[in-house]
């Protein structure tokens, strides 16, 4: 019978498995969590379940043991991975620790249940409960499982007493009842094969909202030509149609036939990308997963988030901006609540001209 944790010794060599989401940004904002699981045990086996996505780095870090992938969520998925934990770990003892690292997602909260581990963090549906979650526990942590809105500063004021910040990494760490330094972010890299311009630009993102526009980013990039200064645009390369359906794919498009801008898309893998951005001597970035990295290897970073002085705008700003000194956001000039409002479901701006972006001055 699974049990929430609280902290409770694991016993002797104790299995911890690692359910994470499909994102950069949340396997490096993880980091603390791993570091900090294999200071408090150091001989325990940790299993990460993780995505293509952040496989490689899942694969080099070493406060990792096995990995294996969890998605794209499939019926081949489901087959493949029923294998390789049937193969890991046979008819054994199972997991003593699970933590479900995207607790808003319904198929990890499943899989962490399945799992059937003696003890488990974040959130969790019980195996043949009908998808009911695991019944709360009593310690005062275990109330930040069953919030939705953890970007809020009334969400930290609520908590105030247990958290020192909303920042995901923290927050990973302390449903897990793991104390570490919870900012400080580690990456694995390696050489990447393409020279490194001066600076590396990044202009994509999951949520249309958090697009800066192309005009602001050309001014940025004439900057950097007038300055002298080389310049890359880093990311992944469009499928076909992908360039005409999505807007950041349009503004990427506009940004790589600028004048001596090198377009590396596609041409630095995630544990490359980490070795450029080491490289580098900077990078400017929307919010989105190289940001993340940049935080990780102590690239000097500009993050470009369309939120105002107080943090209220396009991004969930409190929970995952990289608490890094090396890391500067920007400050919009203009003040919107209703992301914040919709807790950033929206993939697209909710008004007519998207005024917190603009309001980012090149």
């Amino acid at each position: 019978m699974t049990e929430r944790y609280r902290g409770q010794p694991l016993g002797p060599r104790p299995r911890i498995a690692l359910l994470g989401a499909a994102k950069l940004g949340n396997f490096v904002a993880a980091t603390p969590l791993l570091r900090g699981l294999k200071t408090r045990f150091p001989d325990a086996t940790v299993d990460y379940y993780g995505a293509p996505v952040t496989r490689d780095f899942e694969a080099a870090c070493p406060w990792v043991d096995w990995r294996t992938d969890i998605y794209p969520l499939s019926a081949g998925v489901l087959a493949s991975l029923a294998d390789a934990v049937r193969e890991r770990w046979g008819g054994g003892e199972g997991y003593a620790l699970a933590v479900n690292l995207d607790g808003f997602n319904a198929w990890t909260a499943t899989l962490a249940g399945l799992l059937g581990p003696r003890y488990a963090a974040g959130r969790v549906l019980a195996p043949g409960g009908g998808g009911e979650p695991l019944p709360p526990g009593d310690h005062p942590l275990h109330r930040i499982e069953e919030e939705e809105d953890w970007t809020s500063p009334a969400f930290l004021e609520r908590h105030r007493e247990h958290l020192t910040s909303n920042y995901i990494g923290e927050l990973l760490a302390r449903i897990a009842f793991v104390e570490t330094d919870y900012f400080t972010l580690s990456l694995e890299s390696a050489a990447p094969r393409v020279p490194v311009p001066d600076v590396l630009v990044h202009a994509n993102a999951n949520r249309d909202a958090k697009l800066w526009p192309a005009s602001s980013w050309t001014e940025v990039l004439e900057w950097c030509r007038q300055a002298g200064l080389g310049v890359g645009l880093v990311g992944v390369r469009p499928r076909p149609g992908e360039e005409e359906a999505r807007a950041g794919f349009r503004i990427e498009a506009a940004l790589a036939a600028h004048p001596g801008v090198a377009d590396l898309r596609g041409r630095t893998p995630p544990l490359e990308l980490a070795g450029a951005l080491r490289r580098a001597r900077a990078l400017v970035t929307v919010d989105s997963g190289p940001l993340h990295v940049a935080a990780a290897v102590g690239c000097p970073t500009v993050a470009v988030f369309g939120n105002d002085r107080d943090g209220v705008g396009a991004s969930p700003l409190e929970l995952w901006l990289p608490r890094a000194g090396h890391v500067l956001r920007t400050v919009s000039e203009h003040r919107c609540t209703l992301c914040l409002e919709n807790r950033f479901r929206n993939d697209g701006c909710l008004l007519p001209r998207h005024e917190c972006m603009a309001g980012v001055a090149p």
